[in-house]
């Protein structure tokens, strides 16, 4: 699936004409299991002002948004990097929110997604890249092969869809 799968960055106004898609991606991933800070089960309503809030927050220049699409063009996997940090910050970019649809996973989507967004961060001017992840998921080998760094780990960090409690791994990269 990789190879006929196009990874770009979408600028505030094609993030605005993707959000029904994006918002298909997320909802999918949810109800997959995915703990990606939304509960079962995810309104559509709710999803759809996600996404828009994300597609402002593009539009603004604080978050940096890629989509990878499959060959008819549906997105099928997106990352976030988030760039709106405190002053003491400037170098520093938060990941979230790497979503890849059910159908398209094991193809390599996640793994192009996270090359493109060190680019991007290094585009931006960030040297240090902090990201969050399920302990245990396969997330969290994806990111070991990227090469992030592993920090630690916090119990009962989050919740996962179905409402139990997960634990969370923190990762950095420096760029």
């Amino acid at each position: 699936m990789s190879e006929f799968v196009t990874v770009r960055r979408l600028d505030g106004a094609e993030a605005a004409a993707a959000v029904e898609e994006l918002a298909e991606v997320l909802a999918d991933c949810v109800e997959g299991g995915a703990s990606v800070s939304f509960m079962l089960p995810l309104a559509r309503e709710r999803a759809l002002g996600f996404w828009r809030g994300v597609a402002d927050a593009v539009a603004r220049g604080e978050r940096a948004l890629l989509v990878a699409a499959d060959g008819e063009g549906k997105i099928v996997g997106t990352v976030q990097l988030v760039m709106a940090m405190p002053d003491n910050q400037p170098h520093r970019a938060d990941v979230a929110k790497m979503l890849v649809h059910r159908r398209a996973r094991r193809g390599g989507i996640a793994a192009r997604l996270l090359a493109a967004l060190d680019e991007v961060a290094r585009e931006e001017g960030k040297t240090v890249l902090v990201l969050d992840t399920v302990t245990g998921g396969d997330a969290e080998r994806l990111y070991q092969r990227a090469g992030w760094e592993r920090v630690g780990v916090v119990p009962k960090f989050a919740l996962m869809p179905d409402g139990s409690f997960c634990a969370t791994t923190f990762f950095y990269k420096h760029l």
